[in-house]
């Protein structure tokens, strides 16, 4: 399969970023972890590698941090726990997965056997008006062994604490404190691929084209204005917890992304 022009100049270099560190790895399956921002094309990036996986014989299964969404009755509980805290009232920020759920799912993708399987939960971002629910257990993916490659995308992962100092907002501290506990799947993770954007601002108006494509296709949405405020929350976070995070991280391969999603800078390996 070729790429897609309007994916190749993102895409190519992160496919042959894992192509090689599949060929090298002594065990499989190989677990790489994706960090990219909200909006930035990570489900198409994972699908079209997983694609391109299958054409050379290789079985590959993708996994997002939203999948491990808290359930919606979990995220109002969360949010009445700290009430009036904007990074808590709804999903999306450290604090809001079920970390144990996501830990078990993990592990047990990492150890598939031939003629084994696993339930993958799958999370309705379109639920309750777009506040989102995870979907019944009925309705969660099947995922088979063996595995050659996992890739584990989301956001923020890869991100750590922080000194409480240097929060922007006092209100960031649970939500600082609980990224500790995301080393249990960080120590799962062989290789890392770091997206950035080269400016935190641009993530708002990718996440809005999401949501807009989302409603476009007949799932409900939220408006232009409470999308608007949902990410605003999240830029805090970016500038807080991912500063530096390229050069100092954990990454294996850095591409910085300018607003059209294409690289303004060399892929840097480490």
């Amino acid at each position: 399969m070729s790429l897609d022009p309007q994916f190749a100049p993102l895409h190519q270099p992160v496919h042959d970023f894992v192509f090689a560190q599949v060929a090298a790895a002594r065990t499989r399956p190989l677990v790489v972890g994706l960090q990219a921002p909200q909006g930035a094309g990570k489900t198409t990036l994972v699908t079209h590698l997983l694609r391109r996986l299958s054409e050379r014989g290789l079985r590959g299964a993708g996994v997002s941090i939203d999948d491990f969404y808290l359930t919606r009755a979990g995220q109002l509980a969360l949010a009445a726990a700290h009430p009036g805290n904007p990074y808590l009232e709804h999903r999306g920020y450290p604090g809001t997965h079920d970390l144990a759920l996501g830990t078990h799912v993990l592990r047990a993708l990492k150890g598939l056997t031939a003629g084994a399987s696993v339930r993958v939960p799958v999370y309705d971002k379109s639920a309750h008006g777009g506040r989102g629910d995870r979907a019944p257990e009925s309705e969660w993916r099947v995922v088979e062994g063996p595995l050659d490659v996992i890739v584990v995308e989301g956001w923020m992962l890869g991100f750590t604490p922080v000194a409480e100092s240097a929060l922007p907002d006092p209100r960031m501290a649970p939500a600082n404190h609980a990224l500790a506990q995301y080393a249990a799947w960080y120590a799962l993770v062989d290789r890392w691929i770091v997206l950035r954007a080269a400016e935190p601002e641009f993530v708002l108006e990718w996440r809005v084209e999401a949501e807009e494509r989302m409603k476009a296709s007949g799932k409900p949405g939220l408006s232009r204005e409470a999308i608007e405020d949902y990410v605003r929350r999240f830029l805090p976070a970016y500038r807080t917890w991912a500063t530096g995070l390229a050069n100092a991280g954990p990454s294996d391969l850095t591409i910085t992304m300018g607003l059209d999603r294409k690289p303004v800078n060399a892929p840097s390996p480490s």
